[in-house]
């Protein structure tokens, strides 16, 4: 089982949450990660901006690609194609999402970096968390 941490803005996880929480997508570039991605796995969402955690969620089957537009991107004609069903099992309101730095001192992966640059432990689309990460944020959520 892998732990997945996706990165996307604030907009797109409200997309995804009038969609249903039905699939989630990883950007062209993650294609062998996303191809990695299993029944089973688990996915947070981080959102920019806000530096938080917004939700969880189960992936429920393989994944496949699409090029239909769901999610925004700054990058002109990105379609996050990677795609994978999901299940949400915590998807926190707006405005109540779970900030990092109140858990970062515990937050394994981010010690990748100096303290002041935590930020960049959230670069870019798609991170692999260990299992006491995983349990960390679970349990905060």
């Amino acid at each position: 089982m892998i732990h997945w941490l996706l990165v996307s803005s604030p907009a797109n996880f409200e997309t995804s949450r009038v969609r249903g929480f039905d699939i989630a997508g990883m950007k062209s570039r993650w294609r062998k990660a996303a191809s990695e991605a299993r029944p089973g796995d688990t996915i947070f969402f981080y959102l920019t901006g806000f530096k938080s955690i917004a939700g969880e969620a189960l992936v429920t089957g393989e994944a496949f690609e699409d090029h239909t537009k769901i999610w925004e991107s700054t990058k002109p004609n990105e379609y996050y194609p990677h795609r994978f069903p999901i299940t949400i099992k915590k998807a926190r309101d707006a405005g109540d999402y779970l900030a990092v730095e109140s858990f970062l001192q515990d937050y394994e992966y981010a010690r990748r970096w100096p303290a002041k640059n935590w930020t960049l432990a959230f670069q870019g689309n798609v991170h692999r968390l260990n299992e006491k990460d995983y349990k960390l944020i679970h349990g905060l959520l």
